[in-house]
């Protein structure tokens, strides 16, 4: 049996991107990954699929024995021969028991290597615009502990220490104990005026700040009922925040954008809205299905040779053929002399992928236009692989040129319900949601088919769309939409929505 090893990651302070590369190769070699609560969800995409995913969080009253639990879990499963990523927030070796669980495992002769992270001692600052260290502000920083045992009569920190001879000091777990460490730094010697913020979610879309100093950052952060996970910086590095706030100031900062489109596709979308600043929801009104037992598919794939034209509508249909190409032993070899159309930029990119480069690429996505500038396709064998629920009008069109068409539907597009979306209509009633997408019809028809009265519950909800049918689907649910793309692409959507809270502001 090979020997098994242990990988302790720092997943870093929160925004997923901020994993280190090496983070990522654990996390897709891992048979086994035990993951910490403040873990980004986003990482889970990350892990090998058949690895198995053991929460590693602790409720407050257990930590002790959850952490006994843990440490006895990665033994076993490395001396089962298994690859295990302990996966941590922000950096295992600050404050994060990293060093406990190295020992534990040196103990027991388990290998392990250790993968640092960034840690949110220093990075939550730097997304609130406060740097830790500045000329003329401060050569010298410290992070320290804000827990309850940091905090009692035996505790070794010297506050009296910190509190004069740190310029900037960062703590952590402290907000619950806010009061008592204000207290020990002024009793220490430090300023009552100094500046002080907190930062709650820092990283993220959800990031909130409170400013204020050592005197009334209590009385605020109680004000506004500011709890955990959060990090305290004091020191007069805060007074650059009103300079430096970069990350706040991102166009979709704090908007709370729903996204329906299916999980498969969404990907793309999620990350251009969230680089912006948003705070995405993701709920999937739609899941793309390949047509189980497809005959008619699979005659044609045998009989690819026989075509003049394959028209590509969608990357749906590009990654659903191929795949079904490859399932019967072939490759993109057999399109052969097959001539290819690739309606639109990201149906051309998906064939690109696959080895292909299409033959043509019409100027808009009309399938008058599309039929119009094939030209002279009078007699030739075309092939349109689609969706089911595909639109006529191309094939129509094609036939009108006396070409012999195949419309052949190779997916399904279908209704998802599902606990994803039961928290989507919660949040909904409690105005949770200040915008919501819709990229098909299908996915517009679905959401507002599960609303009881959507004209109430979407009253001060924006709603942004792709394509004219999509328009139309949700004006016949009695609504308008404020934000319909330029162009068919999910680019000039995030731009048409960054445009948008731009001006209405």
């Amino acid at each position: 049996m090979n020997p098994g090893k242990v990988y302790l990651v720092g997943a870093g302070p929160g925004d997923p991107k901020l994993i280190t590369l090496r983070g990522i190769e654990c996390l897709q070699i891992a048979n086994v990954v035990i993951y910490d609560s403040l873990v980004n969800q986003i990482l889970l995409d990350f892990y090998a699929p058949t690895a198995e995913k053991i929460y590693g969080g602790k409720m407050k009253g257990e930590q002790e024995r959850r952490q006994a639990e843990i440490n006895r879990q990665m033994v076993d499963y490395t001396r089962a021969g298994k690859t295990v990523v302990r996966l941590k927030g922000g950096d295992p070796f600050v404050f994060g028991r990293g060093g406990d669980e190295a020992l534990v495992l040196a103990e027991a002769g388990i290998d392990f290597e250790i993968v640092p992270g960034v840690t949110s001692a220093t990075a939550v600052p730097a997304y609130a615009g406060i740097p830790v260290t500045m000329r003329d502000y401060a050569s010298s920083f410290a992070v320290v502990t804000g827990h309850s045992a940091a905090l009692d009569s035996t505790s070794p920190i010297g506050w009296e220490k910190i509190a004069t001879g740190i310029d900037t000091i960062v703590i952590l777990m402290g907000v619950g104990h806010l009061d008592e460490i204000t207290r020990r730094l002024i009793e220490n010697g430090r300023s009552p005026q100094t500046p002080t913020v907190l930062v709650q979610y820092g990283t993220t879309p959800e990031q909130k700040t409170i400013e204020g100093t050592l005197a009334d950052i209590t009385q605020k952060a109680e004000e506004a009922n500011f709890q955990s996970p959060a990090v305290i910086v004091v020191g007069e590095v805060n007074r650059l925040r009103k300079h430096l706030k970069w990350f706040e100031q991102k166009p979709l900062f704090g908007r709370k954008i729903l996204v329906t489109r299916a999980r498969a596709q969404s990907a793309n979308f999620v990350s251009k809205l969230v680089s912006q600043g948003a705070m995405v929801l993701s709920s999937p009104m739609i899941e793309i299905v390949p047509i189980d037992q497809n005959l008619a598919l699979d005659q044609s794939i045998d009989g690819l040779s026989d075509y003049d034209w394959v028209v590509f509508t969608s990357t749906n249909s590009v990654n659903i053929f191929h795949r079904r190409l490859c399932e019967r032993g072939k490759d993109s070899r057999s399109f052969g002399p097959v001539k290819i159309c690739a309606v639109g930029d990201k149906t051309t990119q998906a064939l690109q992928q696959i080895g292909i480069l299409p033959d043509f690429v019409p100027s808009e996505s009309l399938g008058s236009v599309i039929a119009e500038e094939m030209k002279d396709v009078a007699h030739q064998r075309i092939l349109i692989p689609r969706s089911r629920i595909g639109r006529p009008e191309l094939s129509d069109s094609l036939r009108e040129r006396q070409a012999i068409v195949d419309d052949m539907p190779i997916y399904d597009t279908v209704k998802v319900q599902g606990e994803e979306q039961n928290e989507m209509l919660e949040k909904l009633k409690n105005g949770d949601i200040d915008m919501v997408t819709f990229t098909s019809s299908s996915t517009a028809e679905n959401f507002l088919n599960m609303l009881d009265e959507p004209q109430s519950l979407m009253k001060n909800v924006r709603i942004a769309v792709i394509g004219q049918s999509t328009a139309r689907t949700v004006m016949m649910h009695g609504l308008k939409y404020d934000i319909i793309a330029d162009q068919p692409l999910i680019e000039n959507l995030v731009d048409n929505i960054v445009e948008f809270y731009r001006v209405n502001n």
